[in-house]
């Protein structure tokens, strides 16, 4: 399996915490972080139904420059977005019922060389998914949302100082 350099190096473990008023201070923080994403890189996007992951990572598709219509791909499973230098694919595992799924379906060359990957409920496809770069958890907190950001490599570290920059 062919990762980027820092998949390679021990697994790193720093976080963020931050706290999101309003959709638009959601698609603010997916702008910030699409200024860190490198080719190659995996982030896994979790939360309730509702709880702003679709939303995150539009803001985070507008960062990068696309102009295309972003949607959750609940039914078609994966959408891809050609953007400068990066193929990136928007997963949405909701409706696997157990991680077989995700082997049957055969999504792992996705996950593979210099693609970025960002999933949308990982925890469906279970151990079949490799380790994330970043993970971001969305809850809801009175009217917005709280946001939890998890760096497992050197890449998701720089995605977190990304987080914090505004």
């Amino acid at each position: 399996m062919t990762h980027p350099p820092d998949h390679n190096q021990p697994s790193v473990k720093s976080h963020w915490n931050g706290n999101l008023e309003d959709p638009a201070a959601t698609r603010r923080l997916g702008v910030r972080l699409a200024a860190a994403v490198e080719p190659g890189m995996r982030l896994y996007f979790r939360g309730e139904l509702g709880s702003g992951k679709s939303t995150l990572i539009r803001g985070l598709l507008r960062g990068l420059g696309t102009q295309e219509k972003v949607k959750s791909p609940s039914y078609t499973l994966v959408e891809l977005y050609v953007i400068s230098r990066l193929n990136l694919y928007h997963f949405d595992f909701y409706r696997f019922l157990d991680e077989r799924e995700f082997a049957d379906a055969g999504l792992a060359d996705y996950f593979r060389g210099k693609s970025v990957c960002l999933v949308e409920w990982p925890e469906r496809a279970g151990s079949a998914l490799p380790q994330p770069d970043l993970e971001l958890t969305l809850t809801y907190s009175g009217a917005g949302r709280a946001v939890t950001a998890q760096a497992h490599t050197p890449a998701g570290e720089r995605c977190i100082a990304a987080c914090k920059s505004a």
